[in-house]
């Protein structure tokens, strides 16, 4: 019960904040349904903490905002500037897939703060993501799998990466990860983007 009501919580504030992002773009729902390729009906199910979206629609909502999906999960508490900035792992805002059970815990202290910031990314056994939509031109992505097998898809090729591996890639094109074992696996992801 626990359980569900922290899950409710996180559908409320996720479905908050894509609306304050989509009213601050000066888009109607009917627009960000067009934009992203959601329905209506789900996106204002969405909205109103109604429906916790999985972690492909999550990204169609964040690339057709113009945000990064770690805008639209939160920043975490007590993120302030200052020369050192601390957060505990309890801070950590985190986006679970309700369908898959895929986690996506922001690390980075200061999200936004920088040209770069870093996810730990939870994929149980047998579980994908499915292909995700490109990123902005100049975005990259380097992954280290901490744990398990990852498979990694990017620009019409594979790469199956053990435990201590790491990838570099162009994020600018559909790219996916699943866990074809039959246990999870955990790995950390930095994304770098280039100034606008």
């Amino acid at each position: 019960m626990v359980e569900q009501e922290h899950g409710d919580d996180l559908a409320g504030a996720f479905g908050a904040t894509v609306r304050r992002h989509r009213e601050e773009a000066g888009l109607t729902l009917e627009q960000l349904s067009t934009r992203s390729s959601v329905s209506r009906a789900m996106l204002s199910k969405v909205e109103r903490g109604e429906k916790s979206p999985t972690i492909g629609i999550a990204s169609r909502i964040a690339h057709a905002l113009d945000v990064s999906l770690s805008d639209l999960i939160g920043t975490p508490a007590g993120a302030a500037s200052g020369t050192a900035i601390v957060m505990r792992k309890a801070d950590r805002p985190v986006f679970r897939d309700p369908e898959t059970g895929f986690e996506r815990h922001i690390v980075s202290a200061a999200p936004g703060a920088g040209r770069s910031e870093i996810v730990a990314h939870h994929l149980p056994a047998q579980v994908s993501t499915g292909l995700l939509p490109a990123y902005p031109p100049g975005t990259e992505k380097q992954i280290v799998v901490l744990r398990g097998t990852l498979t990694v898809a990017v620009g019409g090729i594979s790469e199956a990466l053990e435990a201590g591996d790491s990838l570099f890639f162009q994020a600018d094109a559909d790219h996916g990860f699943a866990n074809r074992a039959d246990a999870p696996c955990e790995y950390l992801m930095v994304i770098s983007r280039r100034p606008g």
